[in-house]
């Protein structure tokens, strides 16, 4: 063991000597880099993210030195291990991302192995072109990862693979070669690869000629048969899908092809996805651009009200140069196809609504129905589109033979299926019946004319069956091939060429044996088990975005939009939760100081709650960590300070005139703010002189019917003590729309700050507290967003035990919520004006904002309010050293917003941390609740 740590320690020296770019050798980015989207886990020595071209070539020098294995990687959303391994990790994804030209004439693009897909696609664009294959990982896998893996994605009928795209590829091998592959450029590599690869093709050319089956999405297995000369002898094609077996891509030359200027979507409705698939090949003639197949049971159930009629549906995309025409198309598959009912969807918005069902499919396929795990594994097996109907049926078949569940979707126009079956792969029993049904599933493919990968690769999920798809001889000259290119045996080990076992190094192993349920939160989604909700990230990565898809409304995640740092999105806060679990990389548990700075800039928005394909909740995971991370310790100063504001602003409001004018003294206030832990480009919030409950103890109330429905007003901490206005102007409103307003007793809590620094005992105390004194009988009404989520969500999470909690948090509403379903017939003032500013995380994530819409659409309030996270929430953007994350936050959508708004035009924010954050960086904006601007409106 102390050799070991030598030699890793003599290798990190070597390589910090070596390259410019970053050497971490630490336990946190380790442990980030122990999974990628699949079942395996490797751990490696460490990882480098090279700057350019001499970085790469030094660090396989270094690694070749020390007899270290060496693993390319982009966005690590590969599905069958493949972009994990035990050595050095190369992260491509941080510098090498830059696109070195555009030739819209010749129609290509020359690209760095990290460029991003969705960077790629949007600076094509303003020519009319596009990257034709696009996985649903669109907006985090990089080119090199694409290459890699051969991706394909929704568009491969009319665009094909990545591999149909790639022109010339600059690459590097583990022994030191520099080379430049194209089709027929064999005579410009050197002399020992040209010799080893003439001599494999011309011996073996019967069997290349034969052993490959023909369907469009054969993924599986090196491309041996690019090489033959009818094929043009294409170096840079067998290379592509070799999954870092062969060498480093240090730049590609692909093909760009012509974008629809636009699009239409036709929807097809049928009672089962074995005869979504039998209509798929029918609707190829129609020269379509995408057919997506999905059943029912990957479809939300607020969602399938978007769909026609049926259990399963195609999903097929039609261009035209006019929406006319895309349109016309899309409607003359809808009258051919043989489908129970159909719909054409032509406006933008419309079909990414659509869209977005799809492309989350990978992960909402990882939840069964019942809340059950299922796992990737036979994620994307293609048969001849033909074939496809007649291969589900044995699918099923098989399924229910082993006693296994899973709902197919996918390319159904190219044959493709990616599936989510709920193995067991955390008992040896399971794991045992993984293998025995990935054996015959591998037979089963081949039945059908199949292949084993379809889009992902082989990696390590299927590797190890190729024999049953290929044959030993031809897979024989798949380890030929990849000696030939890697002779020393450095580039990725384990992985297609001399695999490892398909159930080795799966990534539960490590995992405790039993749950983990000595936890606050009740995690009533996983059973209980911390461990179980820790699982639920599998790895896809939307949380890797470095802007809000889907027309911007994504919050997820806004601390990795402003670092670009694995650690600081969900998925790298996941694994290293999963590696604490673990204990091997990770060592000390809850105490971890790797977590904790993971931690440290998670917002706590809850964006992931609802943006995360399968429902990771980090806010959640963040509070009862640092629960158990502080737990007899002493706390961070702002713990106490902003963690307790509650408390403090009681003790301080009868003194507000005296604390306001203390705190406008610069030595008082620096002072001050040190000591609390806050971050000194801040102001302190100054005190109501009189707070919202003064207001509503000494007016006397609009007089109404006892008819009239009666509300309960919550006097949240922001609202009654730092802006009473907007408590005011809801009474205002509330009763004008017809409806009586109390409140509740004084001193109750929602538990919010205590949450949010996980004083998880502190917060159950004052939640207990409330649920024994809060009305019953009533509606309550919640000005604060914040506030609102944590009565609806921390609250019962927190207090399972306590029967009144899901009853009180069925009964939380908003201010808006509450004027639509309590006084439906209400007319707003019409205000029409112009909007702009900040929907708040929480109420994005927990609440929703419909009602909050349609009630601006009725005032006349034109315009939209910013989505990701405003960057201040709650106590993060006043804790010290958060500043410039926070302030980087606002930049990405709420700040624009604002200094695009037209004079005259209102800023909306029904959060206070949102209000403060435009107060503190909008440069003389101000924003106010929607109540405010109602009452205003009201008049006298």
């Amino acid at each position: 063991m102390a050799e070991q740590r030598r030699e890793t320690t003599e290798l990190a020296a070597d390589l910090r000597a070596a390259v410019r770019g970053e050497v971490s050798f630490d336990a946190a980015a380790r442990a980030l880099m122990t999974m990628d989207a699949s079942n395996y886990r490797r751990v490696p020595l460490g990882v480098v993210a090279p700057r350019d071209t001499d970085d790469i070539a030094a660090a396989l020098a270094v690694c070749r030195a020390h007899g270290v294995p060496v693993v390319p990687r982009g966005g690590g959303t590969s599905i069958a291990g493949q972009a994990t391994g035990t050595g050095v990790v190369l992260d491509t994804t941080r510098h090498l991302r830059a696109i070195a030209d555009l030739d819209p004439a010749a129609r290509t693009a020359v690209v760095g192995p990290g460029t991003v897909l969705d960077d790629l696609r949007a600076a094509a664009a303003p020519y009319g072109l596009t990257f034709g294959p696009d996985p649903s990982t669109h907006s985090r896998c990089t080119l090199g990862g694409m290459i890699g893996n051969n991706s394909c994605g929704a568009h491969s009928v009319a665009w094909g693979t990545t591999a149909d795209q790639v022109r010339e590829l600059d690459v590097l091998t583990y022994g030191g070669e520099r080379l430049r592959l194209s089709r027929g450029g064999r005579d410009t590599v050197p002399e020992p690869l040209r010799k080893g690869l003439h001599t494999l093709l011309t011996n073996n050319l019967a069997l290349l000629r034969t052993g490959f089956p023909e369907l469009p999405r054969r993924i599986s297995g090196y491309a041996l048969d690019a090489l033959l000369p009818e094929n043009g002898v294409d170096l840079a094609r067998a290379f592509c899908g070799s999954e870092g077996t062969l060498g480093v891509v240090t730049e590609a030359v692909v093909a760009l092809v012509e974008a629809p200027r636009a699009r239409a979507l036709a929807v097809l409705g049928y009672p089962d996805e074995s005869a979504a698939a039998e209509a798929a090949p029918g609707i190829l003639p129609y020269g379509p651009l995408t057919v997506e197949g999905m059943a029912a049971d990957l479809v939300p159930e607020r969602e399938r009200a978007l769909l026609p009629r049926g259990a399963a549906w195609l999903f097929v995309e039609t261009g035209g140069g006019s929406e006319a025409q895309a349109r016309a198309r899309a409607e003359e598959i809808v009258r051919g196809a043989q489908a129970l009912e159909g719909d054409v969807v032509a406006d933008a918005a419309g079909q990414r609504a659509l869209w977005r069902i799809r492309e989350d499919a990978s992960g909402t396929a990882t939840r069964m129905p019942d809340g059950s795990e299922a796992w990737p594994g036979w994620e994307d097996c293609a048969v001849p589109p033909a074939r496809l109907g007649a291969y589900l049926r044995d699918f099923r078949a098989l399924m229910r033979d082993h006693g296994f569940r899973g709902t197919p979707y996918g390319h159904f126009g190219d044959g493709c299926i990616h599936v989510r079956i709920d193995f067991d792969l955390l008992r040896s029993e399971g794991v045992a019946r993984f293998r025995r049904f990935s054996e015959e599933l591998a037979d089963l493919v081949v039945a059908h004319g199949g292949s084993l990968s379809g889009e992902h690769g082989d990696g390590q999920a299927r590797a190890e069956l190729l024999p049953r798809m290929y044959g030993s001889e031809l897979v024989g000259l798949f380890h030929e091939f990849k000696d030939i290119w890697d002779p020393a045996g450095g580039m990725n080990p384990g992985v297609l060429a001399r695999p490892a076992r398909l159930d080795e190094n799966l990534r539960f192993a490590v995992l405790p044996a039993e749950p983990v349920r000595d936890v606050a939160f009740a995690y009533p989604h996983d059973g209980g088990d911390f461990s179980a909700a820790v699982r639920r990230c599998v790895g896809v990565a939307k949380c890797r975005t470095s802007a809000a898809p889907d027309g911007g409304t994504d919050v997820m995640c806004p601390s990795f939009r402003a670092t670009g740092d694995e650690q600081h999105s969900t998925r790298g806060r996941a694994r290293l939760l999963h590696e604490m679990l673990a204990g091997e990389v990770v060592e000390d548990g809850w105490r971890s100081t790797e977590v904790k700075d993971a931690l440290d800039l998670c917002l706590s928005c809850k964006g992931c709650r609802s943006d995360c394909p399968v429902g990771v909740d980090m806010a959640t995971y963040k509070a009862e960590f640092l629960h158990h991370h502080y737990a007899g310790r002493l706390r961070p100063a702002s713990h106490y300070a902003l963690g307790r504001l509650p408390e403090w602003l009681r003790l301080a409001s009868p003194m507000a005139p005296l604390v306001n004018a203390a705190s406008a003294l610069t030595p008082l206030a620096s002072l001050a703010k040190r000591a609390a832990g806050i971050t000194p480009e801040r102001p302190i919030p100054r005190l109501a002189p009189r707070t919202f409950r003064h207001w509503a103890r000494g007016r006397a109330a609009t007089p109404a019917p006892p008819s009239s429905p009666l509300v309960t007003l919550w006097p949240d901490t922001f609202t009654n003590h730092l802006s009473p206005s907007v408590g005011i102007a809801a009474v205002r409103v509330l009763e004008a729309a017809g409806l009586r307003v109390r409140l509740p007793r004084a001193g109750l809590c929602c538990g919010l700050t205590y949450v949010s620094t996980g004083q998880l005992d502190r917060a159950r105390k004052v939640m207990r507290r409330t649920l024994a004194a809060v009305p019953t009988d009533t509606p309550l009404v919640v000005l604060e967003p914040s506030c609102a989520a944590a009565l609806r969500s921390d609250l019962p999470e927190l207090l399972a035990d306590d029967p009144r909690a899901p009853q009180l948090a069925s009964r939380i509403r908003t201010f808006a919520q509450t004027l639509e379903e309590y006084a439906p017939d209400w007319t707003p003032p019409r205000l029409n004006r112009q909007v702009t500013g900040q929907t708040h995380c929480h109420q994005h994530a927990v609440l929703g904002d419909e009602a909050e819409r349609r009630l601006r659409a009725k005032a006349g309030l034109t315009g939209s309010l910013a989505g990701g996270c405003c960057g201040l929430a709650g106590n993060f953007g006043f804790e010290a050293g958060h500043y410039e994350v926070s302030k980087a936050c606002a930049e990405e959508q709420l700040l624009p917003g604002l200094r695009s708004l037209a004079a005259g035009g209102e800023v909306l924010a029904d959060g206070y941390s949102c209000r403060t954050q435009v107060e503190h960086l909008g440069e003389g904006a101000r924003a106010r609740h929607l109540a405010e601007v109602l009452a205003e409106g009201l008049g006298d």
